[in-house]
């Protein structure tokens, strides 16, 4: 089994009871993905997803590998099998309970897209979707289902205020406040501090511009009261 030592470009390999061996060439991080696939696989075939689909779940588990390869430490004495192994079960148990709570655009990615070679950047999407669905699950069910059908967040086209409102019964400005309020209370620098950490938008300015929004908003709504 490979031992695996992440440098900043290449993973760095050495075999297992050759010391004398001359160490093979680096791998790179999509080549080390290649290589592991298949305990990946063999994790699905075994163990199963729960509810995840057959690829929901493959995808779940590449992103375990991709973190195990990516912080594994040989000194600790374990073998990258054992590791890489609990890293994928984190991964897919994590993925399908989050499918069971929230309507997860993340699911709705790993279902949809192969694995490429950009795994890194394909996986900060997956997590950015992801922090998106946890703040937006936080709101009240009624601005929930606004800012989920305005923004076309559960696969659907987006739809406009009065279609919104006559599913739920209201008026289209009564929609388009209740948006208002839900977005306002995303938008806050105490609700939305890991999306913004994730989209890098956490600097102070950032958050200024935030509240400046949403002093404006409340200003706008006294005005009208």
């Amino acid at each position: 089994m490979d031992y695996y030592k992440l440098e900043p470009d290449r993973v760095q390999t050495s075999v297992e009871g050759c010391a004398q061996q001359a160490p093979s060439r680096p791998l790179s991080l999509d080549e080390a993905m290649d290589q592991h696939d298949g305990l990946v696989r063999a994790y699905v075939q075994r163990q199963g997803g729960g509810d995840l689909s057959y690829e929901g779940a493959l995808q779940a588990g590449r992103i375990g590998l991709w973190r195990a390869i990516r912080g594994y430490d040989p000194s600790r004495g374990f073998a990258f099998s054992t590791y890489a192994w609990v890293a994928i079960n984190r991964a897919i148990r994590r993925a399908d309970k989050e499918n069971d709570c929230t309507p997860s655009l993340c699911l709705g990615v790993l279902r949809e897209q192969s694995y490429t070679l950009d795994l890194e950047a394909w996986v900060d999407r997956i997590l950015i979707y992801q922090a998106l669905y946890d703040l937006v699950a936080q709101l009240p069910q009624r601005q929930r289902q606004i800012i989920a059908a305005r923004y076309g967040l559960v696969g659907a086209s987006v739809r406009q205020l009065d279609e919104v409102g006559s599913e739920l019964g209201l008026t289209g400005e009564r929609v388009r406040q209740l948006q208002q309020e839900a977005l306002a209370w995303m938008r806050h620098p105490a609700h939305s501090v890991r999306l913004r950490s994730l989209a890098d938008k956490n600097s102070t300015c950032d958050y200024r511009q935030a509240l400046r929004q949403n002093a404006e908003l409340l200003r706008k709504r006294s005005r009208r009261t």
